[in-house]
Formats: C-alpha cells, structure tokens, sequence
C-alpha cells in the first residue's frame, strides 16, 4: 500500500512537471527562475521517491530508468551550471518516459498501484 501511495505522487508531481514546461523552449526555460525552480524541486520530488521505493518494486520496473534518475538528483543537488541541464533532460526526457512506463505497468501489474492492504495469511499460535 505504502508502494501504491508513491507511485501515485510520482505520477501527480511527473504532471505536475509537464504542465509546468508546457509549450516551454529550452532558452525560455532556462530563462525562468521561478519555473526551473519548481521544476527543479518536483524532480527532486521524483527521484527522491523513485529511489525509496521498495527494492522489489523497483525489481518489478526494470524499464524506469533508474540511474537517469539518481544522476539527474545528484546533478540538481550540485551547485554546478549543469542544474539547468539535468532539470531540462529530467522535465522533457525523464519525466515522459517515466509517466509512459508507470502507465503500461498499471495495465500489466496493477497490484503496485492498489491502495489495498496486503492480507497475509494469519499465523498460526504455536
């Protein structure tokens, strides 16, 4: 349940992200304090996410690209020039994909999206 309730904020800040670039060019992008810093910071929501996902849903979505994701996080979080670049690579090419995937993964295995408790068999008094 914990997984579902991540994989949801991912989704909701990833559309959040898109509708933040929206019709936005890299330069003019690059231009705009205020959005590359609200990009920046729900990137850095992402992946934060992403990376604490359960081991075994990160297993279960080999195609996320999950070093993209960390290096895009490493890179917002420096001080270096190339924040601008990873939170455009992160916005247009990242987030799109990771959106697309998280779709096909809910058709195929939507037991990582169910907001239901897993039910473990009850033990037994010994």
């Amino acid at each position: 349940m914990i997984s579902a309730a991540m994989l949801k904020l991912i989704e909701d800040t990833g559309q959040g992200v898109l509708v933040l670039i929206d019709g936005l060019q890299e330069l003019e992008f690059a231009r705009s304090r205020l959005t590359r810093g609200e990009v920046s910071r729900q990137l850095l929501l992402m992946a934060d996410t992403l990376d604490a996902l359960a081991p075994a849903t990160q297993n279960a979505m080999p195609e996320i690209d999950w070093p993209g994701w960390r290096s895009v996080a490493m890179a917002l979080r420096s001080p270096a020039m190339a924040q601008d670049d990873a939170a455009w690579f992160g916005a247009t090419a990242l987030t799109p994909a990771t959106l697309s995937w998280l779709r096909v993964y809910r058709r195929a295995q939507p037991e990582l999206f169910d907001f239901k408790p897993r039910t473990e068999p009850a033990a037994r008094p010994g």
